[in-house]
């Protein structure tokens, strides 16, 4: 394992010395793509290495063994049955696999929010090529208030029961990627089983994230990666289906050696290379997904080690990010001139991330930026952050303004955001000045 201070390490920029950064990048976005430790990047080349050894005996054989005690590990701290958990590379796959599994018929309604993560409404899309399925989407304009969020939900739903259609299933987020804000989904999957929708929770952003109290909670489908705040390595996501819906999960994305079709007159058995196990059928179809590299999964252990011995657990993790984030987000406002995207309750900022609106002014006056450039305007403020200032952290539009969403995480500080107000700050003076149309 790579050389460790101890647990006595204070988070701040002391805690950096764990990771692998560039001294001189400000990692501001670690919600996208995350990070890991060195210990856990020992371990997953530890992985690598004893899988090249005997490739043939470790994926047949070793692999299944390796695995199990991964889902026991994270479904021990999520507070849910092993067998309930299996392990796909990401949450657009966990969300993939269960709509591509359900059986849609004439008046089924997939109800979502219009701050979909992106992939997941494409998948809707496609879906409605391909099925009977209908959507409906709910517009959302933060700042929002939780009891408004969950009225407009409980209201879309009358409203399709009241014009004769089923809505079937609801998807949703536990914190959404853009604007990055805390969504009341525990709520939600109340509201789903009081009227018999299946809950398909995208927590991307949940796992190492928020206390998720899972087993309490008790959602149809959830899916979570483990690579954005657990500090498990690219790619890798925990997909959790209780025992009661293992029922309606036929086949992994892509289908591999695990699935069992129905039995049909006449039908040859379909032969399966793997060694014969006792696992239950939804475990035996996520056990081998074809030939990749696994090495993630298997880093689960250490990541969760990590969190327990060298920064106090998860409770210390959290409460120090969200903190960071609260203040942190208030000193870019500051220093820009605006405001943190937050509700009366503050419940949108109960979470690692916040969003702080940008002083640029979209209309048609001297200095300001026509709504057809805001996207344009978008993607030179991540550019030039990128190229002249050595750090990121993502501007979005949304709702008539342009707003950028800061990550928090152990190993930074109040400079950190400091630094990326002042870059922003100056980057948006030149956006008023025109700079983005050259």
């Amino acid at each position: 394992m790579a050389n460790e201070q101890g647990p006595d390490t204070p988070f701040g920029h002391a805690m950096r010395s764990y990771f692998q950064y560039d001294p001189s990048y400000i990692p501001l976005n670690h919600g996208s793509f995350g990070t890991y430790p060195k210990s856990v990047k020992d371990r997953l080349r530890y992985i690598q290495d004893i899988t090249e050894l005997r490739p043939d005996t470790f994926f047949r054989y070793e692999l299944p063994r390796y695995i199990d005690s991964a889902r026991a590990a994270i479904a021990g701290f999520l507070g849910v049955d092993a067998g309930e958990c299996v392990f796909v590379p990401n949450a657009t796959t966990g969300i993939n696999t269960v709509l591509r599994n359900l059986v849609f018929k004439e008046g089924d309604v997939i109800v979502y929010f219009s701050t979909i993560y992106g992939a997941c409404e494409k998948t809707v899309e496609y879906l409605k090529e391909t099925t009977p399925v209908e959507s409906a989407r709910i517009k959302l304009s933060y700042p929002v208030e939780d009891d408004d969020l969950i009225s407009k939900f409980q209201g879309k739903i009358k409203q399709l029961n009241s014009e004769g259609k089923r809505p079937r299933v609801a998807i949703f987020d536990t914190v959404s990627s853009l604007p990055g804000v805390r969504v009341p989904w525990e709520k939600l999957v109340k509201v789903c089983k009081e009227e018999e929708i299946l809950s398909i929770i995208d927590g991307a952003h949940g796992i190492g994230h928020l206390d998720l109290k899972l087993g309490d909670v008790q959602p149809d489908f959830f899916v979570s990666n483990c690579h954005k705040w657990l500090y498990v390595p690219r790619g890798c996501a925990i997909f959790y289906v209780p025992q009661r819906n293992h029922h309606l999960i036929r086949t992994s994305i892509p289908t591999s050696h695990g699935f069992e079709p129905f039995p049909a007159e006449s039908q040859e058995i379909l032969f399966n290379p793997l060694p014969a196990s006792n696992r239950s059928y939804f475990v035996g179809l996520f056990q081998f997904v074809g030939t990749s590299d696994v090495g993630p999964y298997l880093c689960i252990e250490e990541a969760l080690r990590f969190r327990q011995e060298f920064c106090g657990g998860d409770r210390q993790i959290m409460d120090y990010c969200e903190n960071l984030s609260y203040e942190g987000g208030r000193k870019v406002a500051d220093t820009l001139g605006t405001e943190v995207m937050e509700n009366s309750t503050k419940t949108l900022t109960k979470c690692c991330m916040t969003n702080v609106k940008l002083p640029v002014r979209i209309g048609e006056g001297q200095g300001e930026v026509k709504e057809t450039d805001a996207f344009a305007v978008v993607t030179w403020l991540a550019q030039k952050l990128h190229e002249e200032y050595n750090m990121f952290a993502p501007p979005f539009y949304h709702e008539g303004h342009i707003w950028v969403r800061f990550s928090s995480q152990i190993y930074l500080e109040m400079d950190d955001f400091a630094a990326g107000a002042q870059a922003y700050k100056e980057l948006c003076e030149r956006v008023g000045r025109g700079e983005y149309r050259t």
